[in-house]
């Protein structure tokens, strides 16, 4: 039984379709996790899967009032289920990345001056220039990315800066476009928030400065000189005269340290829920940030996050830019750096295909998935492996990588050829072979882009194709025993397929071992060596499936260069029209 008079550390996870909250004690044990799932539980928001979109400027956005009435729900929540606050030391959080908040002059004032008698929705929903964020599956800015991308020459030269090319969602092109598509609010924008530091300014009772990591996000940060790159800012706020952008970004104070105390929790949240006065707010990071400080990562260790989007990540101490990954400052130890792989297809693809097949509201819409995929070949193949495979890209959205518009393409490849054409009725039974073929689609793909990031492993009686030591998944989709395995058979992993015990929770876990490190840590001690020592893996993850098998992971080594013929043929086609 927990000792109830323990340290209790807090993380929580803003994501885009619900707010999770978890508690960790110094042994990193969870004693408390909630959650307030958007669609099902907020009041008076005519969301759908926790957004709403203006399908025409392909925008997706999110109103703020709704993360505020989630932040007091997700505490009565905890309050309820008989949480002591008065035992938090610390809290972080994570926020999905790149989402801006728009503070106005009176908002900074209300956030300082909180009643604890009421809501923060009630309080602080009219604390903004603009009451909405725009949310990571927007792609309403290509514009302003072209511009972005030309700015420095051309898109090596701003990924060699700011870690990556320009996308639709990151904050400086969405900054951009909501300068030209709103002056007025834009200049009425007193503070401009990440959601990371969003969620971290409600505790703390004022602006927190943006996160050391999250800041990469946003394509004005220069990595290697640790500063805002004063072309991209120029770009941004339309002038060379960028002192007034600065101040709205708070760009004196971007703390390099991952773990610095930025001030107590807001009188708010002590009078109101009981916290002690003490309780230390640590810089909150981006979501995928917080992933990775979710267990202590070793060299050729992968984690792949399958919630609504679909990302892989890795730690590494080498600065390697390129245009079709993104490279971030670690979000507790300097000197590495964040490898990142991010595509906005990856639940809701998931998703559309499994309801094609059954209603999504039976009791378990997965389980005919399930079961289709776990009956299917690899690739729809025979057991010859020389036999023709089939390949597809599923976008209900416009994709990053490619950068495409949204659709679906179905191919089939011959490998013994190289000949690739489009599937039609009587080379493709729809829907059923969707069920495969979207699960490789998006493992391949990662495959595809990281192989030259991997590498063979060392020791005796290794000899393996290169290929990661373990797959960790993480996310909702983690749950699906089918996509385990798949996960597997495409991406290798020689000593297996493991899941977190909160896999669906990883990033909330990671902002709470974020909040033990920075309030225990001795004097120079680094996240891995706190967390690692005090990490007990049989009690934190689970071998799902097996990794790397002789033959089938050879199959899928041929069916990447099918499918990167496949997207080239697609971008070709986009290009024509």
């Amino acid at each position: 039984m927990a000792d109830q008079s323990s340290p209790l550390y807090l993380g929580f996870d803003l994501s885009t379709q619900q707010l999770k909250s978890l508690a960790v004690n110094s042994s990193l044990k969870v004693e408390y996790e909630v959650k307030f799932d958007f669609d099902i539980d907020s009041r008076g928001f005519n969301i759908r899967k926790g957004v709403l979109t203006n399908e025409t400027a392909n925008e997706v956005f999110a109103p703020l009032g709704l993360w505020l009435q989630a932040i007091d729900a997700v505490l009565q929540k905890l309050k309820d289920d008989g949480m002591d606050f008065g035992r938090v030391r610390g809290i972080s959080g994570a926020g999905m990345q790149h989402g801006s908040v728009y503070w106005s002059e009176k908002g900074e004032q209300a956030l300082e001056s909180l009643d604890s008698s009421k809501s923060l929705e009630t309080q602080l929903c009219g604390a903004f220039s603009h009451p909405y964020s725009p949310n990571w599956q927007d792609a309403s800015t290509q514009k302003q990315c072209d511009e972005f991308d030309e700015h420095l020459g051309d898109e090596v030269q701003l990924a060699a800066i700011t870690g990556s090319k320009a996308h639709h969602r990151f904050t400086g092109p969405q900054i951009l476009r909501f300068r030209m598509k709103h002056p007025e609010k834009y200049e009425q924008t007193s503070r401009i928030c990440l959601v990371s530091s969003f969620l971290a300014s409600i505790f703390l009772g004022k602006i927190a400065p943006l996160d050391i990591s999250d800041v990469c996000g946003m394509n004005l940060w220069d990595i290697k000189a640790g500063v805002w790159h004063e072309q991209l800012l120029a770009l941004t706020a339309g002038s060379n005269n960028t002192s007034s952008l600065k101040r709205k970004l708070g760009a004196a104070d971007v703390p390099e340290d991952g773990g610095a105390f930025l001030g107590n929790i807001g009188s708010y949240f002590v009078k109101r829920y009981g916290f002690d006065p003490s309780c230390a707010i640590a810089p909150s990071t981006g979501d995928n940030p917080s992933t990775i400080l979710a267990l202590p990562l070793r060299p050729l260790d992968a984690i792949v996050s399958l919630g609504t989007s679909t990302t892989y990540l890795m730690s590494t101490p080498h600065y390697k830019p390129h245009p079709a990954h993104h490279l971030m400052n670690h979000p507790t130890t300097a000197g590495l750096y964040m490898f990142m792989l991010c595509y906005k297809n990856g639940g809701l693809a998931r998703e559309q295909v499994r309801d094609s097949l059954s209603p999504p509201e039976v009791s378990n819409p997965w389980q005919k998935f399930d079961a289709v995929a776990a009956a299917s070949q690899p690739l729809g193949q025979s057991s010859d492996p020389s036999s023709p495979m089939k390949l597809g890209l599923f976008f209900p959205r416009p994709e990053i990588v490619p950068n495409v518009r949204a659709g679906t393409w179905r191919f089939v490849y011959k490998p013994r050829t190289s000949a690739l054409m489009a599937a039609d009725g009587t080379t493709w039974n729809q829907p059923e072979d969707d069920v495969r073929a979207i699960v490789e689609s998006q493992f391949l793909s990662l495959r595809l882009r990281s192989r030259d990031l991997v590498e063979s492993p060392s020791g005796p009686n290794m000899h393996l194709p290169p290929q990661p030591r373990r797959i960790y998944l993480v996310g909702g989709g983690s749950r699906n025993a089918a996509i385990a395995k798949i996960a597997g058979e495409v991406l290798g992993g020689y000593e297996g397929v493991y899941r977190l015990d909160v896999g669906e929770n990883a990033c909330a876990l990671g902002a709470a071992y974020k909040a033990v490190w920075a309030v225990e840590r001795r004097h120079g001690e680094s996240f891995e060596e706190l967390i690692g020592g005090r990490w007990k893996e049989a009690e934190f993850v689970e071998k799902i499936a097996e990794g790397y098998q002789e033959g089938i992971f050879e199959r899928y080594g041929v069916a990447v260069e099918g499918l990167d013929m496949v997207e080239k043929e697609v971008l070709k086609g986009e290009k024509n029209q």
